[in-house]
Parts: structure tokens; C-alpha cells; sequence
């Protein structure tokens, strides 16, 4: 294997537990990028010659080598991919007694740039890495030795790949599913595998919905960006007196009320089931001009801070959307507040929450804060790894 030599002083966040080298930190006198091919594994030293692992490399890149060893000269062939899937499923396999979770997230099982969701048989991948897209028939071997999926869709149709160099268009592999049913806190959810957000389903927020629901029982609730209504729907299996969804997506609303009905099927009958199509900004304010109130309201709006630069914007949109969110809760009510974006500090969020309620001349006191579910494992030198927050607090004038 080649050596990628470091920059004097460019070690210590490595030596730190981060895996990630930036091409501004390469001594490319020693090693220049340009001969590397994309995804070729090379052993990482520091200016001294000292080892710090084993790295894939795309020269094209910003972050143009991700390390996944700390050993030297060890290739990421199928025996090393074998071994991190078998210790990810071992994980998981602790965690739930059913095949439906998160099989593989990224830097945090130590794959970099390999995301993989597992419906039963059936398999979605995202490869977003050099390293791993080179790597995939060896992936594709040790999958079927170890799950024997029915199908697998590689979705590519995402944003890493074209940072990456890598073309965006889908591949199926077996009969896949256009929706199925996913198994979720003593729920049925029908989710869309094609051509539904990121992998189909959200299984991150399985833990924030189980909590969300304790406080569901006889209450009027309101689920913003809903999606499939996977926060609405465990609500309404728990007892929710009415349950409305709000999301843009026409096709998004129709599941939520389906899986909403489908597990609470008595407020189907009572007509207490309702789908709100449309700009969350503009029909929430709507709402309380028609003077609408709503005893537990969950709000999980999709990433408003994408890069960093963006942040300014994007705590301003976040701080906007929990004030009109929260000018519908009912007195003693209960306010549930999450973000994906890992550009948000928990702190920003919570201040987000606080504020909202400053604004209403109310006390928040928070219930629970949570985050990602433990499928979603987080690297602990790696705070980008660590990207859903959740608040629930009870409001009270």
C-alpha cells in the first residue's frame, strides 16, 4: 500500500479519534493526491513517519482520505467488511428482535460513507464513498452471506456521491417493494421504498416517537412535517383523542392518514383523522388565525442547516417554525422539537424551544432529550456523527 503523508502538525485531531483527512492537511510534495486513484487504500503517517492507520483516498475530494483502521497496510478487502457488518449486526441483533433497523451507519460502525436500512428480506444502500463504491462487489458477496436479502436497492441518489464523483442513478437488485409495512413501537407503518424520502423510513426517531406517544393519551395532536406520520400515527395507536397531519407532499399526507387509520382504526370511523397539504410556514400561521389548538404538537422539519455557512439562516428558520408551531399549543400542553440538521447544537435547539416560549409568556420545562436511536450509533470523536435532537417540554402559562 502507498503512504499518505500528513502535514507537520496536521495529526492531532486524527490521534484524537476523527477519521476524516481534508486534502488542505496532505503533505503533497510526499504523497500528491493526483497519484491515487479513487477509493485506493494507503497507510496514513504523520510528518515523522509515525502510523496512524489505514485510510481509502479520493483525490477529488475535500475530504479526500477516510480513515477505517488504525493498523497499517490493512485493505478494506471482504474479510475486514465481513468482520464490521458481523459486528454491526450483533449490535442490532442485541437492540431488537426483529430485522427491521438501521444494519449499518457509516462512520459510526466504522464503514465510512456506507448507510444501509434493513426491512425484513429486503435491503436499502446508500454507498456514499469512493472507497466503498469500489468496494462493492466485495459488499455485495458478504451481504448475501450474511442476510441473504431477498432484494437490495442501491440508492445513489444522493448528494455525498456528487461531492464524491460518483453518478447518482438507482439500481435494483431482486424483486424490490414499492411500499411494505415496517414494524415499529407496536405499530404497522406503510412506508415507500421507491421514491420515498432518504431510505423509505425514518428509523432514528423510533425512540422520540415511543416517547412523544406517552403524553398522546385523549389529546387533540398535531404532526408537522409528517411525512409517513410516524410520529402522528404512534399517537394515534396510544390514544389520541384526533390526530391532523401537515407536510407538502400530497403523497406523503396520503400515507400518514392510511397508517394513522390503519392503527388507530376508531378514529378513522370518528373522522378524526386529517391531512393538512401545504407550506408548514404558511399553514401553521393560518391555523392560528383560525383559531386552531392542539394538546400535543410534534414538529420534525427536515435539515435547514446543510453547510455551515448556512447557519445564521437556518437558526432563524428553526427559530421561526417552533414560535408558530408552539402559538397552537394549548395551555398545559406538550411540545415536541427535533432537528436532523448536525450543524445545530442541542443547545440552539433547546434555545429554539425557550424562546418560542418566552414569546407566549410561558414557563418550558423540559420532559426529555433524546437523540438519534442507538442504531444510529454515534462516533464519539466524530460530533458530525451525531446529528438528530429531540425536545419534549410541557408548556405552562
Amino acid at each position: 500500500m502507498k503512504t499518505l503523508w500528513l502535514k507537520k502538525g496536521e495529526d492531532r485531531r486524527i490521534r484524537a479519534g476523527h477519521l476524516w483527512i481534508f486534502s488542505n492537511e496532505i503533505d503533497s510534495a510526499r504523497s500528491p493526491l493526483p497519484d491515487f486513484g479513487p477509493g485506493e487504500n494507503a497507510t496514513l503517517r504523520d510528518a515523522r513517519g509515525a502510523v496512524l492507520g489505514s485510510v481509502f483516498v479520493n483525490p477529488h475530494s475535500l475530504i479526500c482520505a477516510r480513515l477505517y483502521s488504525r493498523k497499517a497496510d490493512l485493505p478494506l478487502d471482504a474479510d475486514l467488511l465481513r468482520q464490521r457488518l458481523q459486528s454491526a449486526l450483533g449490535l442490532r441483533q442485541r437492540l431488537y428482535n426483529q430485522p427491521w433497523y438501521r444494519l449499518c451507519h457509516g462512520e459510526g460502525d466504522l464503514l465510512p460513507g456506507l448507510v444501509m436500512d434493513r426491512f425484513g428480506d429486503h435491503l436499502t444502500v446508500q454507498v456514499g464513498t469512493w472507497g466503498m463504491e469500489a468496494r462493492k462487489e466485495e459488499l455485495r458477496e458478504v451481504l448475501g452471506e450474511l442476510l441473504q436479502p431477498r432484494s437490495i436497492l442501491w440508492d445513489n441518489d444522493i448528494a455525498a456521491r456528487s461531492l464524491e464523483g460518483l453518478p447518482r442513478e438507482n439500481e435494483s437488485e431482486g424483486p424490490v417493494p414499492d411500499v411494505l409495512d415496517v414494524p415499529e413501537n407496536g405499530c404497522i407503518f406503510r412506508a415507500p421504498l421507491q421514491g420515498g424520502q432518504k431510505t423509505g423510513w425514518f428509523y432514528d426517531q423510533r425512540r422520540n416517537r415511543r416517547e412523544a406517544a406517552r403524553y398522546a393519551a385523549g389529546a387533540d395532536v398535531l404532526d408537522i412535517f409528517c411525512y409517513a406520520g410516524g410520529f402522528g400515527g404512534t399517537a394515534a395507536a396510544a390514544g389520541a383523542r384526533s390526530v391532523t397531519f401537515l407536510d407538502a407532499s400530497p403523497q406523503a399526507l396520503a400515507l400518514a392518514t392510511e397508517n394513522a387509520a390503519r392503527n388507530a382504526p376508531e378514529l378513522a370511523r370518528t373522522k378524526a383523522i386529517e391531512g393538512l397539504c401545504g407550506d408548514a410556514f404558511e399553514r401553521l400561521a393560518e391555523l392560528d388565525a383560525q383559531g386552531r389548538r392542539f394538546s400535543l404538537i410534534c414538529l420534525d422539519p427536515p435539515a435547514f442547516i446543510k453547510r455551515r455557512k448556512d447557519f445564521a439562516q437556518g437558526l432563524a428558520a428553526y427559530r421561526k417554525i417552533n414560535a408558530l408551531a408552539m402559538q397552537l399549543l394549548t395551555p398545559g400542553g406538550v411540545f415536541v422539537s427535533c432537528s436532523c440538521s448536525h450543524h445545530l447544537p442541542a443547545e440552539s435547539l433547546r434555545s429554539c424551544v425557550q424562546q418560542a416560549a418566552a414569546r407566549r409568556k410561558w414557563q418550558a420545562r423540559i420532559l426529555y432529550a433524546g437523540g438519534q436511536g442507538a442504531d444510529h450509533p454515534v462516533h464519539a470523536a466524530m460530533p458530525e456523527t451525531a446529528y438528530l435532537k429531540c425536545f419534549i417540554a410541557h408548556l405552562l402559562p
